[in-house]
């Protein structure tokens, strides 16, 4: 898949699992010329497939997440000496689980491992599609998103506050010292 000088071995080397942003490829320092596309995909509940297969291994899908990067509305593998453009369906990531807080922030897990806490690096943003359905994103890093999967949209609602901005009331979390919005009450 990738080539060049610089193994997955090798690559796996500087990855802490489950570290989130520590630890991960110094990506936003490499640069290399763009080397084309190559048949990769991350569907939009977030299943890896290479050549219209699904990749089962969950090391290597972890280590690929952690050198993807993103330029304008396209996603690339990049390496010291590569860059290899992918397809992503809708975003990269899936928050699939909230952890316990930690110093006063919401914190989250996506399907890859990452950490993510609801801040002000790391955003919440509901939009809503023309049939009404909410769809949360989440920023994990460095430009790239990650959708909370429904089940967990759902169970953050259970636990969600109304409050008051703008004069209207809306439903929202609690991080960071903020509210976060979750979608506008009725009236």
């Amino acid at each position: 898949m990738l080539s060049g000088s610089f193994s997955p071995a090798q690559l796996a080397q500087h990855i802490d699992k489950n570290s989130g942003e520590k630890g991960l490829p110094p990506i936003d320092k490499w640069n290399p010329e763009s080397c084309g596309d190559i048949d990769m995909r991350i569907a939009k509940d977030g299943q890896w497939f290479y050549m219209g297969s699904p990749i089962g291994r969950a090391a290597l899908v972890r280590m690929f997440s952690t050198i993807l990067k993103r330029e304008d509305d396209r996603y690339f593998l990049v390496t010291p000496v590569e860059k290899v453009g992918i397809q992503v369906d809708d975003v990269p990531f899936i928050i699939n689980q909230q952890l316990e807080p930690f110093e006063n922030k919401l914190r989250f897990v996506t399907n890859v491992g990452d950490e993510v806490l609801l801040d002000e690096a790391h955003p919440l943003t509901v939009s809503v599609t023309e049939s009404g359905e909410p769809e949360p994103y989440l920023h994990v890093r460095a430009g790239l998103m990650g959708r909370l999967h429904r089940n967990l949209f759902y169970q953050l609602i259970e636990e969600a506050e109304p409050f008051e901005a703008d004069g209207k009331t809306y439903l929202g979390l609690n991080s960071d010292g903020r509210y976060w919005s979750l979608g506008e009450l009725p009236e």
